[in-house]
Formats: structure tokens, sequence, C-alpha cells
């Protein structure tokens, strides 16, 4: 069982992005991306999660077995995707808690409700994990949150939701330390067997706190290099210029 990328194609009308992109995260596992801006990789999360912008014209991709280029968006994170956004959007008139019940609900067998009481337990819980006031749980979803309020809100979603893959697109955009120690915490408390990750990122401060087990290099649409948590200290100190051209023309 896992996340398999293979040969993945995928453009927007006047641009291909996505240039032969194969990838396994499996469950158990956090996978981190790194890569130069322009290399595709926000664009690989929101194709995994089904967005309109973009095209898909070659490779597969499954969850678990299932087609999940074939699923809807919404099909998609009921069948176990979550995909936390390198900009949160805001959703006025929602409140934080009516939103994260209804996308419970929507994961429940058809007649099946949320036990109100067990709901608030487990809400409030986490965050107080994340060191979020309660009185989030009325406002909008992130109307008026600062840039780390909302990092955590789409957190406390990840905690709440508990799905099988999760996403991350540079949760690290934005957040001083404070926020980006309380998000890390929040998703390491997230950790199983039973789940993987894949986190994408410019910078190696985020994989301080979130232990990545492989970390892999994408630059043109592909992925260039894989090697363990060492790789992102090399790219730190190096950055992505040492990448030899020889890498570059075996990944194409």
């Amino acid at each position: 069982m896992s996340l398999q990328i293979k040969d993945l194609h995928a453009k927007i009308p006047d641009r291909e992005i996505l240039k032969g992109l194969t990838l396994t995260i499996e469950p158990g596992k956090v996978h981190a991306i790194m890569g130069p801006n322009g290399s595709g990789k926000s664009t690989l999360s929101k194709v995994l999660c089904g967005h309109e912008d973009y095209e898909v014209t070659g490779g597969e991709v499954t969850m678990d077995g299932q087609n999940l280029l074939e699923l809807s968006v919404d099909a998609r994170a009921r069948a176990g995707l979550f995909l936390a956004f390198q900009y949160p959007h805001e959703i006025p008139g929602v409140t934080n808690a009516n939103f994260i019940r209804a996308a419970k609900k929507a994961r429940l067998p058809e007649g099946e409700d949320i036990d109100a009481i067990a709901f608030y337990r487990q809400l409030y819980a986490r965050m107080d994990q994340l060191e979020m006031d309660r009185s989030f749980t009325s406002r909008s979803v992130n109307e008026g949150f600062s840039g780390g309020e909302k990092k955590r809100n789409e957190i406390l979603q990840l905690m709440m939701l508990e799905p099988r893959y999760a996403v991350l697109d540079e949760t690290d955009s934005g957040l001083d330390i404070d926020a980006l120690k309380i998000c890390a915490r929040g998703v390491n408390a997230m950790r199983s067997e039973d789940r993987g990750f894949l986190v994408i990122t410019h910078y190696q401060r985020l994989l301080d706190y979130i232990k990545p087990d492989i970390v892999h290099v994408m630059m043109e649409g592909r992925i260039v290099m894989t090697g363990g948590p060492e790789l992102a200290l090399e790219l730190e100190a190096k950055g992505y210029d040492w990448i030899q051209p020889e890498a570059l023309a075996a990944a194409a």
C-alpha cells in the first residue's frame, strides 16, 4: 500500500511543468522534496489534489491501489488525501468548528453522524496542542487570521481529519521560529506507521523539526536526486548549482 506517482506529466495551457515525475510515498514514512523556485513542487501538490488549472498529460497516480486521477477533488479527500496549502484560503461565513465537523462527517459511511461531545473534546485537545485559543472555533475559516494562525489552522485540520497521506506545501512559509516549532509539533504528533507524509519546502530549517526519512531534489519537473536527511544539509550548504548536469540528464 502506498501513494505511487509514475512518470507524471502535467501542464498549464502554455507550459509543461511536470515532466515525468516518479515517486512512491509509503505509510509510516516522511518524504521531503526540496528544489529551486519554478521546479514544479507546488504544482505536484495541486495535481495530486485535482486542481482544475492543471492538465495531466501522462503517467499515473494510485493511492493504495486506487486510481487517484479518476477521482473528483472531494473524493480524493474522502479517500484519505490531505493538502496543507502554502497560502491557506479564507472561507467567510463558515466557522472553523463547522468546517472541520462537515469534513469529518463526509468521511463517515452514509447514515452515520458525529458525536458532538466527542468531537469538541478532540477539537479542544488538538487546539491546546497547537496553542490555539478556543475562540477560533467560532471564527470564520482563516478570515482575519495572521499567517501563523492560518498555518496552525491547517495543521489543526490535519490532526482532526487524520488522513492516510498528507501533503504539506511549504508549511514553513512565513512562519517565525516559535510558530514553526508549534506546527512541527502538531505534524510530529500525527506521524504513525499508517500515515505517509510528503513535505515540500525550500529550506532545511523545517526539516530540523520534522525529521524526514527520505529527501528528494526536484528540478525541471522531475526528481533528480534522492538521499537521506543529510542530503538536505548538503543542499543548504551548497545550493542547487552543485548538482551535476549528468543527474539532470539521467532524470530526463
